[in-house]
């Protein structure tokens, strides 16, 4: 839309000085600095996670400072504990606010509803300049006008009556008590705005939008006045923020515009998407970042998945990076245009990866000390397991992380069913299916076997079983499945060899004799039957 002369101005009053002064403000900003702006609405999903990752990475990589701002102006939405929630999962993530409601700074309050004085003291700036003004026009002309709107077919958006208000009809509105809201004048932008990943951005709200509300009723400011407040005032020098705020941008620079200061530079990051296209909403369980810490992966490999979608690291998909190293690898420049998918299949990788890298860099330890809690908070009371509490030894588990490496994603399915073999002697031996006449015999004679056994690693293992397989005159095939049973109780399940191996020597010979035990009491058993 091109502005024809009628359309009305609020700075047709100022000079070109001081319009060229207006719009050439200087905030003496010697540092990056960006912030995080989350309302305390609900649990932080991963879209928003993303956001604060980008922003903290951004101030790292510039020597710059992140700052976590709580913008609460909706109390309707507020939900309680969703701020100390918020912090815990940066806390979690690393991601460290170097200001914010918790850490402090030279420029709180942090929290919104804490700085009203603030937004009622620029407000009035505003409305003395000319570039707002009071609108007492009632919530049900408002609904008449969106009817009507809609009626027609239209878009539906404020007509701009109480703009055109005079001096007396606005005071004689004022002494009767009438409540008011304040909206912004509407204008045209000169000139498209730069964007630092889309590049020009033309958006002309004035085709579309009527005046809107920058403070409420109850004194309570809009989300765009006070965002535009607390970042001046804070001295945010980048906004990087999901492109859905895309929209809202040029009413935002319009505020600065009305303010006459200089507004931040904005980057707006494409949108992540479900694995299916669809958006990611936050009513989906599954993608609240708490989802993801109850199930134990790691933060490095959640802060890495949701890199995958927007990009903007000379990484590729397969890399796994620590924080240090994202924030070394961070380009903005690099961010792409178009939105992305999360497949959580991904996640799986990446947290294995963490796992293996762990392994590699020497922090076994720590994944021992949590595999350890994990087992025990499990089986915690189980007979079978109280009786080799031994088995918890941290060479044990080291062991054990060697092997499952590369079959598990996370440390707690080492918990399930698959690895409780790890954990329990096997509490009752089934071999009805097991071609194995003379079960006992071959026990001992493996028990024997094992006992001299020099070499203990799968390859010697395997070979040893096979020899006392054809020493005790048994198929090879059923006297491996007689032994997976006996040293987990699985009918599938990894090699003997493997099991072995995992187990280790000393262990592997406790499950053999234990086996052993349940067999001769079940032959004695039989024998008292049938007699």
């Amino acid at each position: 839309m091109v502005l024809t002369k009628s359309f009305y101005s609020p700075f047709k009053h100022l000079n070109r000085w001081t319009i060229f002064r207006c719009f050439h403000v200087s905030r003496s900003v010697n540092c990056v600095r960006v912030r995080f702006a989350p309302s305390p609405t609900g649990q932080l999903h991963l879209g928003s996670l993303r956001t604060a990752l980008y922003n903290f990475l951004y101030a790292k990589a510039n020597n710059g400072k992140f700052i976590l701002r709580i913008e609460d102006t909706d109390q309707t939405r507020k939900v309680p504990g969703a701020v100390e929630s918020l912090c815990n999962i940066l806390q979690w993530a690393s991601v460290h606010p170097d200001e914010g409601p918790f850490s402090g700074g030279d420029y709180g309050p942090y929290v919104q509803s804490e700085r009203l004085h603030l937004y009622q003291k620029y407000i009035e700036n505003l409305l003395q300049n000319g570039t707002a003004y009071k609108c007492f026009c009632s919530q049900k002309r408002l609904d008449l006008l969106r009817k009507e709107a809609l009626r027609n077919r239209e878009t539906p958006r404020y007509d701009g009556r109480c703009r055109h208000l005079s001096d007396e009809e606005r005071q004689d509105k004022l002494q009767k008590g009438i409540p008011y809201v304040v909206r912004l004048k509407l204008v045209q932008l000169a000139e498209p705005f730069e964007d630092l990943i889309y590049g020009p951005i033309e958006i002309d709200l004035t085709e579309n939008e009527g005046d809107p509300v920058l403070m409420k009723t109850d004194n309570y400011p809009t989300y765009h006045f006070a965002n535009v407040v607390d970042d001046y005032l804070m001295k945010i020098t980048h906004v990087l923020r999901g492109v859905e705020w895309q929209l809202s941008t040029p009413k935002h620079l319009m505020i600065y515009q009305a303010f006459g200061w200089t507004p931040p530079k904005y980057a707006h990051l494409p949108l992540i998407m479900n694995n299916d296209g669809t958006k990611l909403s936050k009513r989906q369980g599954d993608i609240h970042v708490e989802h993801f810490m109850k199930l134990g992966y790691y933060s490095e490999a959640l802060l890495n998945y949701i890199t995958l979608p927007g990009g903007g690291f000379t990484k590729t998909d397969s890399d796994v990076l620590k924080l240090d190293e994202l924030v070394k690898n961070f380009n903005l420049s690099t961010v792409k245009r178009t939105s992305g998918r999360l497949d959580p299949a991904h996640l799986d990788r990446l947290n294995q990866m963490f796992i293996q890298r762990k392994i590699a860099d020497g922090e076994i330890n720590e994944l021992t000390e949590k595999i350890r809690k994990i087992i025990m908070s499990k089986y915690s009371g189980n007979l079978s397991f109280d009786l080799q509490f031994d088995d918890l030894s941290t060479e044990y588990l080291k062991q054990i992380l060697c092997w499952c490496q590369n079959r598990i994603s996370r440390l707690d399915e080492l918990a399930g069913s698959d690895f409780e073999f790890l954990w329990l002697k096997p509490d009752k031996i089934v071999i009805s299916n097991i071609d194995i006449s003379n079960p006992l015999e071959v026990l001992q004679s493996c028990i024997e076997c094992v006992r001299n056994m020099d070499a203990f690693d799968e390859s010697s293992v395997g070979s040893e079983m096979r020899k006392n397989a054809k020493y005790m005159n048994v198929k090879f095939a059923p006297y491996m499945k007689f032994l997976r049973m006996c040293l987990s109780g699985m009918k599938e399940g990894p090699s003997v060899g493997e099991i072995m191996t995992v187990l280790g020597k000393s262990k592997t010979l406790e499950r053999l004799k234990h086996a052993s035990c349940i067999c001769e009491e079940k032959e004695s058993s039989s024998t008292r039957t049938e007699n």
